[in-house]
């Protein structure tokens, strides 16, 4: 087995299973979490610019630079932990703090990234979460009232999580500084490890949240454009059966649909394909924290299900209309298609059944002239042997007319064929 060679990429490979490791976080803590993507074609992005972006906001704190090439680093920025990301379409920073704040949610805990850093930023701020983690309060009562003092309650999501580990909340809405809060309790005795994964959690859960609804956006403006295309393809649709619609030009305008959906499902396939990626992430790490419900209020699973996957079904439902309109224009195309082949083909038989009387008429006319070539040239060969034979009749002295009797029938067969024989040899 010693002998046996790797595959080149069997280390890439395994180091892949632990890359990204979960932070570790000691209790009380403060995590800032910010996601960037730029606008557009973000997939296809100058990462070198995101790489500089990270290298200038190490170079503040003095602290050491990832290897050429990385995708993730974790480092130490000034008191705080840095942990950086890049995926395929953003890329994500974590400072995590000891300590909270007086002040829950202070701004302030998010100064770790400076403003002018940000404003240099290669994209823009896509997800942005202040998340507060200390030990779980004496009581339920108390944990409450700091819950109704922070959060709104009309949106506010509280659960139990990793079997009673801690007690998370957060009601997904941006403050007046940009964050989206969330508070952490801890039971005491919980590893750091613990507390570190359910912070991780509660960060991709809203990046990949807010990422999946990216969709919602062009399905809605895509939904826009259907409903303009809808009614002429139903209405091209509807006439194939008609043999008043003039078929080729409607076969044009129906390609011209055609085109135009396919164009769409090239254009929406990737951020449609994105949407369904993120909101199975976004499912797994709910379904991870394993929620148990606290006096009645509504978990995080709960809120997704009455918010957020409506607004999936729309990307869904948009989607599975797009590719439905493209398919049944391809049909009624193929339909139209053979339609025209049929006329086509009637109207080649028309074509050659006319031709068919041209050629019978022809034959017909070319007869006649034979006929009458046969008429002519008699006249003319008759002439000449009459003057040939003229003295030999009167020497016997026939009359002229009679002599002129005798050779009619003569040169005529003659002449007949002459012709006949031409005719055969030209066939």
């Amino acid at each position: 087995m010693t002998d046996l060679p790797d595959h080149p990429l069997r280390y890439a490979l395994v180091n892949e299973l632990h890359a990204r490791p979960f932070p570790a976080l000691t209790v009380p803590a403060t995590v800032a979490f910010l996601a960037i993507k730029e606008p557009g074609d973000a997939a296809n992005r100058d990462r070198a610019r995101d790489r500089d972006h990270l290298l200038a906001l190490l170079d503040r704190y003095g602290s050491t630079h990832p290897q050429p090439g990385a995708t993730h680093f974790s480092g130490p920025l000034g008191r705080a932990e840095l942990k950086w990301e890049s995926h395929t379409e953003f890329v994500t920073f974590s400072t995590l703090s000891p300590g909270v704040s007086a002040r829950a949610f202070d701004p302030a805990e998010a100064q770790a990234f400076p403003k002018d850093w940000l404003a240099a930023a290669p994209g823009k701020r896509v997800a942005a979460v202040l998340i507060r983690v200390e030990p779980m309060p004496a009581t339920e009562d108390e944990m409450f009232t700091c819950l109704d003092a922070w959060f709104v309650p009309e949106s506010l999501a509280v659960a139990r999580v990793v079997d009673g580990a801690a007690v998370i909340a957060g009601d997904f809405r941006i403050d007046a500084s940009g964050q989206m809060r969330f508070a952490v309790f801890v039971r005491e005795g919980t590893g750091e490890r613990r507390v570190g994964r359910i912070v991780q959690r509660l960060c991709e859960i809203e990046t990949y949240r807010a990422m999946s609804m990216l969709g919602l956006i062009r399905a809605r403006t895509l939904a826009a454009r259907l409903n303009a295309i809808d009614p002429g393809l139903s209405g091209l649709v509807a006439g194939l059966d008609s043999t008043d619609q003039a078929a080729e030009q409607a076969l044009h305008e129906l390609l011209r649909i055609a085109a135009e959906l396919e164009s769409l499902a090239t254009a929406h396939a990737f951020r449609f394909g994105a949407t369904g990626a993120y909101e199975a992430i976004v499912n797994q790490r709910v379904a991870v924290l394993r929620e148990e419900r606290i006096r009645g209020r509504q978990t995080f699973g709960e809120f997704m299900m009455r918010r957020y996957d409506p607004a999936i079904r729309t990307v869904k439902s948009a989607e599975a209309r797009l590719n439905s309109m493209a398919d049944r224009a391809a049909r009624a195309a193929e339909l139209l298609r053979t339609r025209v082949d049929v006329e086509r083909s009637a109207q080649n038989q028309t074509l050659l059944e006319s031709m068919d009387r041209r050629a019978d008429l022809a034959l017909r006319l070319q007869h006649t002239v034979e006929g009458l070539s046969v008429v002519a040239i008699s006249y003319y060969a008759v002439s000449l042997a009459t003057y040939l034979t003229l003295p030999l009749a009167e020497h016997m002295h026939w009359p002229k007319s009679v002599l002129t009797a005798v050779l009619v029938p003569l040169v005529v067969g003659a002449v007949w064929l002459m012709i006949r024989r031409i005719r055969k040899r030209m066939h």
